[in-house]
């Protein structure tokens, strides 16, 4: 979202993303891969550099603002899929999210999308700075027990999957082939 606001200038706050996703020609399949300083986890590429492909003469600030967007969501599930592939985990269960991005519904309904999975977000979205309050109470002695904290979470909304299965698939394939066309450039 800072390259779209800062380099690019499209946008003056992250929250001006959503209209524009909203308004996005999504025949139009824009991938933005974000490797502006290397792919990080889980492929590890500090060579790579940031590569948009599926642009036509119809794309525009809505379909850049889209396809960001969706690139949170597409590197989250492969990290989930990284962390499931070393545990051996079950592809099941709930994201919990919080931070700037989670204000954004269509964001939160894509990851979920996307994930084929749940995404809970809490009434309090900046969980940071929560737990650092909670810390340094817990150490003054104000605060409760962890397991008392715990308990103070509260859900806000879950998005649940809408998106068929097959466009999740081929949605997610678009990305793996760009992702690997960026690391062979």
């Amino acid at each position: 979202m800072q390259w779209l606001r800062d380099g690019l200038k499209i946008i003056r706050e992250a929250k001006e993303t959503q209209p524009l996703a909203e308004a996005a020609d999504p025949a139009l399949n824009v991938v933005l891969v974000p490797a502006f300083t290397g792919l990080g986890a889980p492929y590890w590429r500090p060579d790579c550099r940031g590569a948009i492909y599926g642009l036509t003469r119809n794309s525009g600030p809505a379909e850049l603002a889209r396809a960001a967007l969706e690139s949170v969501g597409y590197q989250t599930r492969d990290l989930l899929e990284a962390m499931r592939s070393d545990w051996g985990a079950a592809p099941d269960g709930i994201l919990r999210v919080d931070g700037g991005m989670s204000a954004s519904d269509w964001a939160m309904q894509f990851l979920s999308d996307i994930l084929g999975a749940p995404v809970d977000r809490p009434v309090v979205t900046e969980t940071t700075a929560l737990g650092a309050a909670y810390l340094a109470g817990l150490q003054a002695g104000l605060c409760a027990r962890p397991e008392e904290f715990q308990k103070s979470w509260a859900l806000d909304r879950r998005f649940t999957p809408e998106m068929a299965p097959e466009t999740r698939d081929a949605k997610y394939a678009r990305w793996g082939r760009a992702v690997a066309a960026t690391m062979t450039v």
